[in-house]
């Protein structure tokens, strides 16, 4: 078994990735060929192996499963102690606080008052129509702030989990 930090498993979890991609990506370029009419097929077929292509593909397949089963029981048992959730908690609260963030500072950034351009059918131009904010802009404004705040406190807080505490990986995924 290796120890490694979250962020040195996500790393090798793409490079996986992209090794799978560029091995499949070849076998679908070469896994058959065409050659024009009275060409010799041999003269323009590409190199290709199935087997061995087959056993590649799932050697890393095997690795991405081992190394995702162990960021998943990382995520699922590491505490992040400064928000008392665990990582996988944590991954799902960073996006809620994202979220509500985002919604927070469209409202504090409403006037009050703002005149509304409405256009439609049968609708008289003359009219002018007034859109008003229906809460108080100040009380937004610091439930912003304090929502920013614990959002910041939340990804400094799982970036250290991520970047010190170690999680148990097998050999496997980091050999070759």
């Amino acid at each position: 078994m290796v120890q490694l930090t979250s962020a040195e498993a996500a790393k090798i979890l793409k490079k996986l990735n992209e090794e799978l991609s560029s091995v499949m990506r070849k076998e679908e370029q070469s896994k058959d060929f065409l050659a024009a009419m009275g060409e010799d097929p041999e003269t323009v077929r590409p190199k290709y192996d199935y087997e061995d292509t087959s056993k590649k593909i799932d050697e890393i397949e095997t690795k991405i499963r081992l190394l995702k089963h162990s960021i998943n029981v990382f995520n699922t048992t590491t505490m992040v102690p400064e928000i008392n959730m665990t990582v996988d908690q944590a991954l799902i609260y960073i996006p809620q606080l994202t979220k509500r963030c985002s919604k927070l500072w469209e409202m504090m950034n409403k006037l009050p008052k703002a005149r509304e351009t409405v256009l439609g059918y049968g609708r008289n131009n003359s009219v002018i129509d007034y859109r008003y904010v229906n809460y108080d802009i100040e009380k937004v404004e610091n439930d912003y702030y304090k929502c920013k705040s614990e959002l910041d406190r939340a990804q400094l807080q799982l970036d250290l989990v991520n970047s010190t505490v170690q999680l148990t990986v097998d050999e496997l995924v980091v050999e070759g």
